[in-house]
């Protein structure tokens, strides 16, 4: 298990530019199964949940060739079948979460797929009725071993239908709308997720072959094609790493400029930030967040606490409401932190209230910060990252801490974050990786 020792109250200064998304990764990479041809990523991110997808994919069959730092070309003419039976396969999904997504493409191209329960953050249930519902309404039959935790599906027969999703889920919508390039007939998918990521994998999908309309909205309208061909693709810049860096700024009073952020693709995260009393500079396509002494959290319009809830797309991302709660124990003023997707999310908060943070955790769904205003600095603390966000949390926590701070499990940092303390320490950070 890897650490960091971080040394806190130094302020940073330059530029950084954004690794491609990690969440629009995992699902691009499992479309590359839709075709025998090949099909080219750029700003691909380096890190642990992108590499092992990356891999599994090498495993079930698909030629990987690393043409540079983050480019790569992917061809899956040579998909291994008997590899989906072995214990091997199912061990390596069922470590990654975003594995689940190689079904849509294996069932659409294939006509089976099988994956164990895949893992991933323990921030709460995520469960896969939404998947397994839309590959249902398409035609596959599925059976669920529930003490081996196995999926079996039969997508031999997909026909393209309408259906309703009961959840927008994102990873639910992309593994459906993978699932129906190829089926026969016209798919009609309602309260589909709409996120930059999802739009990013329907804009290759069409680039590739696919007919589908209606991207960027909850209605997706996709009419069936025999085959698809193979792509050139750019990642967006991963927008949670973009409102991380914001909120690390705003702590450690430091000046950073965050480089070719895709600011249309943003959504509210921008304006989000400022109502935290965070300044950002837009300057083309590039944000800066230039030091403040002091930044204060607004009120609603009656005078009452701010609340940041997380919703569907286009409303401010779960991923980020970590980052929010972080950045605010250092604000002037009060914010209520209203995690409403997953159950387990908050649970970190005991780290921040051990560094001298002012935070009540109201329910495993809300904490309310009470700001600091800069008159007491965290305390540097020794603690445990927990998953992704909350690791990138208790980062910026102690970057701005008085003192040393060691943060242990730094590999559920590494799963999200692509070399994140020499990118940091480039900044002026005191970051040590501890093995």
């Amino acid at each position: 298990m890897g650490s960091f020792r971080v040394k806190g109250g130094v302020k940073l200064k330059g530029e950084i530019t954004p690794q491609g998304a990690k969440n629009e990764a995992l699902q691009v990479l499992c479309a590359v199964l839709l075709t025998d041809e090949d099909v080219t990523l750029h700003k691909v991110p380096n890190i642990r949940d992108v590499n092992k997808l990356i891999e599994l994919l090498g495993e079930i069959g698909v030629k990987v060739e690393k043409k540079g730092p983050e480019s790569y070309t992917f061809n899956a003419s040579q998909v291994d079948l008997e590899y989906l039976d072995s214990q091997d396969y199912l061990n390596k999904a069922s470590a990654l979460r975003g594995s689940v997504m190689v079904l849509g493409p294996l069932l659409a191209r294939f006509g089976r797929g099988k994956i164990s329960k895949p893992g991933g953050d323990k921030i709460g249930r995520r469960r896969m009725d939404t998947h397994f519902f839309g590959f249902q309404q398409l035609g596959a039959t599925f059976h669920y071993d529930g003490k081996k935790e196995l999926y079996h599906i039969d997508g031999s027969q997909l026909r393209g239908c309408y259906m309703l999703l009961d959840e927008a889920s994102v990873t639910g919508t992309a593994n459906i709308l993978m699932a129906s390039v190829l089926a026969e007939g016209e798919t009609t998918i309602y309260n589909a997720a709409c996120e930059p990521y999802l739009q990013q994998l329907c804009k290759m999908l069409i680039q590739m072959g696919a007919k589908i309309t209606g991207v960027g909205s909850n209605l997706l309208h996709i009419k069936g094609v025999a085959s698809l061909k193979g792509t050139t693709h750019t990642l967006l810049p991963d927008m949670i790493e973009i409102g991380s860096f914001i909120g690390l700024a705003a702590m450690t009073k430091s000046d950073i400029t965050i480089k070719d952020v895709k600011l249309e693709m943003l959504g509210i995260i921008p304006e989000t930030f400022r109502r935290m009393g965070i300044k950002l500079e837009i300057n083309g396509d590039d944000i800066r967040i230039p030091p403040q002494e002091h930044y204060e959290i607004e009120t609603f319009i009656d005078g009452s606490i701010l609340t940041v809830a997380d919703a569907i797309w286009p409303g401010f991302t779960p991923d980020l409401l970590s980052i929010i709660l972080v950045t605010a124990t250092q604000a002037k003023g009060t914010v209520l932190v209203h995690q409403k997707m997953f159950e387990s999310r908050l649970f970190f908060v005991d780290k921040l209230i051990d560094m001298g943070a002012q935070i009540i955790l109201c329910d495993p769904h809300r904490a309310t910060v009470i700001g600091l205003d800069r008159k007491y600095s965290l305390k540097g603390i020794r603690m445990t990252s927990p998953d992704i966000r909350a690791g990138v949390a208790l980062l910026i926590a102690a970057l701005s801490a008085e003192g040393t701070s060691i943060i242990d499990n730094v590999e559920q940092i590494d799963r999200g974050y692509q070399y994140i303390d020499q990118r940091l320490n480039a900044l002026g950070a005191d970051i040590i990786r501890i093995d």
